[in-house]
């Protein structure tokens, strides 16, 4: 067993004194585990920092074993985003979350280059708008997808601003404006046919809560409780974070 792919690392995991077992998303072979010998060295510990993206080699005498990980480093996202809080907290949670909800071994093309994306729009003012963007994503490759088209009550394609928690599809502001205690706030940028430009500081910044309040909703019920996943951590902390900053500019 022996192959080649390009991955982005997700985590590793201390095996005896100088090696891990590594998690990785590959672009053909889906998340994959094995094991990179003499991986505590200083260069190799930069190389398989999560968020990085890699060329790996893996080779194993048969393929229900762990196998072991030859890697070389082709874009360190991780250095790039030390200094930047918010950001490294998005990839962070990204490549946790990739790494809790994803089957071993399955190939999600899709999503690895939507990942790959991600690591780069996350060095942009966008970044937090693109990470929100990547868990929707992430949402309809697990075949929990949300339908933000068009109204679930009246068929319209404009004024989108609500999302109904049971079936996950967008409600327009006319028809669910008399049941918006029952209803999910739809952020403009996430919506067809609601203009999401020239708006003020707070309005922006209630747009990124209500876009991770609205993926939250669907991941903690059908994927985290449904498969009984633990949640994620660094996702919580990335939800802290974003808390943080607007209630800083809220003062």
């Amino acid at each position: 067993m022996d192959w080649r792919d390009d991955g982005i690392v997700l985590s590793t995991r201390k095996l005896g004194e100088s090696s891990v077992r590594l998690s990785v998303l590959t672009r053909d072979y889906g998340r994959h585990a094995g094991m990179v010998r003499g991986a505590m060295s200083k260069s190799m510990r930069g190389t398989l920092e999560p968020g990085n993206e890699v060329r790996v080699g893996w080779s194993a005498r048969l393929s229900e074993h762990l196998g072991q990980f030859r890697c070389e480093l082709t874009g360190a996202h991780a250095a790039d985003l030390l200094l930047q809080p918010g950001p490294l907290m998005a990839m962070s949670s990204a490549c946790a979350m990739l790494d809790a909800t994803l089957p071993e071994r399955e190939a999600h093309p899709d999503l690895y280059h939507g990942t790959a994306a991600l690591l780069t729009a996350l060095k942009s003012e966008q970044w937090l708008p693109s990470y929100i963007r990547w868990e929707v994503g992430l949402l309809e490759e697990l075949g929990y997808g949300l339908d933000l088209g068009r109204c679930a009550a009246t068929d319209v394609t404009d004024d989108l601003a609500f999302v109904s928690p049971k079936s996950g599809r967008a409600v327009s502001e006319a028809a669910g404006n008399a049941y918006r205690d029952r209803l999910l706030s739809l952020p403009a940028f996430l919506a067809i046919g609601r203009a999401s430009s020239s708006r003020r500081n707070d309005e922006l910044s209630d747009q990124m809560r209500d876009g991770l309040k609205l993926t939250g909703f669907f991941i903690h019920r059908d994927i985290f409780e449904a498969k009984g996943i633990k949640p994620v951590a660094a996702r919580d902390r990335l939800v802290s974070h974003v808390w943080r900053i607007k209630t800083a500019d809220e003062k």
